[in-house]
């Protein structure tokens, strides 16, 4: 993933406060349970450090009932405040107070977020999602809406009309097929899931441009009658996306091992400080106790400290790799993935750009 949308945290200098914690609101004492798990959260934070100005900003976001998520991730120092809705609850709740904000379980949760596009068509028409680039937009396409239903009646004209229904099929689901293309072009959609009437649906897909096909995949559900349950169609939406995603990964990890690459805590730290990485692959580990010396900018980072003196750093100081390894990445434009298995010391390392 790119880090685009994490860089501005970056600009001011920390320490940061990091909190996770859950926040959902549905039941009749969600609102009492947030402020309690908060208190407890603003105790700790005290405990580490975090001044009682920068907690009540946090405090009065996370305890907004107009801000309500399942979980909640913030971040926060002296002039900085980031927060990130989370889909469901955090997998364990942090409070942090350290030299850099602790982002990496916020990645991880959050996943890559592949452009995708989503239709459900029938005689009719379609509605056509786009999801990219942080955005939403929803299409509705309809060539004829006249005829479109058989009804076995008519006498000797009967064919004839059917002909016509069959007609305003193919002439909706090519205008469908049309825009659909048009779209997955313009948000590079690395994935089109095609649900809805199955007759539809077929003729959509046989009609879908070269690049748009190979991304295209058909749903076993869907419907756009009024009240339509979405789960089973959305269900296929997950397990098309993350097929994609694990065929992504795979395609990452034999890329680091076909070069040019590095691998290890200490060599990826050195080519992020160069900014000679492209992608930085690692593990998924919350129990990962590495560290690594930083200094004030995103490409101070080190795993021997003398190194990172000698590069001008006065007085470097540890911190979490991960939390280290995602500012680099971030202020080097370099993308981030998490992969489920990558065998190399530490269990990280990177592409290189040259």
């Amino acid at each position: 993933m790119r880090l685009d949308f994490i860089r501005d945290l970056y600009e001011r200098s920390g320490p940061y406060a990091s909190v996770y914690l859950e926040t959902s609101r549905n039941t009749e004492d969600a609102a009492t349970v947030v402020e309690l798990r908060w208190r407890q959260t603003r105790e700790l934070l005290e405990e580490y450090g975090a001044p009682g100005d920068v907690a009540d900003r946090m405090g009065d976001l996370i305890t907004d009932p107009g801000a309500a998520a399942p979980g909640r991730a913030v971040f926060a120092s002296a002039d900085t405040l980031f927060t990130e809705p989370l889909p469901m609850p955090p997998r364990r709740e942090i409070a942090r107070w350290s030299p850099l904000p602790h982002v990496t379980p916020l990645l991880a949760q959050r996943g890559e977020q592949a452009p995708h596009i989503l239709v459900l068509a029938d005689h009719a028409g379609s509605d056509v999602i786009v999801v990219a680039r942080g955005q939403r937009r929803e299409l509705v396409v309809r060539a004829d809406d006249w005829p479109i239903q058989k009804t076995g009646q008519g006498g000797w004209s009967q064919p004839r009309y059917e002909r016509e229904v069959e007609e305003t099929w193919r002439r909706n689901a090519a205008a469908t097929a049309e825009v659909v293309s048009k779209e997955a072009a313009a948000a590079e959609a690395e994935v089109i899931v095609v649900g809805g009437d199955p007759r539809s649906r077929h003729m959509i897909l046989e009609r879908l441009g070269p690049d748009a096909a190979a991304r295209a995949v058909a749903a076993a559900h869907g419907s756009r009658a009024p009240g339509a349950m979405p789960g089973a169609y959305l269900h296929d939406v997950e397990s098309a996306l993350s097929a994609w995603l694990r065929r992504r990964q795979a395609d990452l990890v034999d890329e680091h091992r076909r070069g040019p690459s590095v691998a290890g805590l200490a060599e990826t730290a050195r080519v992020l400080r160069e900014a000679r990485a492209e992608r930085v692959l690692m593990a998924d580990d919350p129990s990962s106790t590495a560290t690594l010396w930083i200094g004030p900018e995103g490409t101070h980072l080190s795993a021997d400290r003398d190194e990172l003196r000698e590069w001008g750093v006065a007085d470097p100081v540890e911190e979490r790799a991960d939390a280290a390894i995602a500012r680099a990445a971030a202020v080097t434009e370099a993308e981030l993935w998490f992969v489920p298995s990558l065998d190399v010391p530490d269990r990280i390392g990177a592409t290189l750009r040259y």
